[in-house]
């Protein structure tokens, strides 16, 4: 595990298991309470196991997506509006994450010389090296789900992106 993942728990059980169990039992069926649970609790770990690995460079992984996103961009900035869409979160944390990245010197706000009101994010040259050594890191790491071979891979991206898309996330 990465340095700063969570700890392991270590339980002699599976609390999710068991908690569908006793779900059956008091209220029926219990296959959607234990995939949201088991969801949410791989979301927890990720964030953590990623975020252990991204600590040396004063990233989350939320502010590691938004450098992921200028560096893909044609001219390495962004509106702030364009980042929240793509990243599919709120502007306020659009705007904490590029406050953080600013103060780090691995982006710089500029007024978007389209039409001088709105404001755009640029990635800066140290922001660029950042990126390629954090992401060398997590390759290396495999996003840290190693424990699954491509084609598992591959299928749960099918398996959640029905859900995506279900929510309205974007049209098939």
């Amino acid at each position: 595990m990465p340095a700063g993942g969570p700890r392991p728990l270590k339980l002699p059980f599976d609390p999710i298991e068991q908690a569908a169990r006793t779900w059956r039992e008091t209220f029926g069926p219990s296959s959607a309470m234990a995939a949201v649970t088991s969801i949410m609790r791989a979301h927890q770990i990720l964030i953590a196991q990623l975020d252990g690995l991204l600590r040396p460079y004063d990233l989350t992984f939320a502010r590691y997506e938004a450098l992921v996103l200028l560096t893909f961009s044609r001219t390495g900035a962004l509106p702030l509006s364009k980042i929240g869409e793509r990243l599919m979160v709120h502007p306020t944390s659009v705007t904490n994450t590029v406050d953080r990245l600013e103060r780090a010197g691995l982006v710089r706000r500029m007024r978007n010389p389209k039409d001088g009101r709105g404001v755009l994010a640029e990635i800066t040259d140290q922001g660029r090296e950042v990126v390629r050594r954090a992401t060398a890191d997590l390759m290396d790491a495999g996003f840290c789900m190693g424990m699954y071979e491509d084609d598992e891979l591959g299928d749960m991206f099918d398996l959640l992106r029905t859900l995506r898309v279900s929510a309205g996330d974007f049209s098939e």
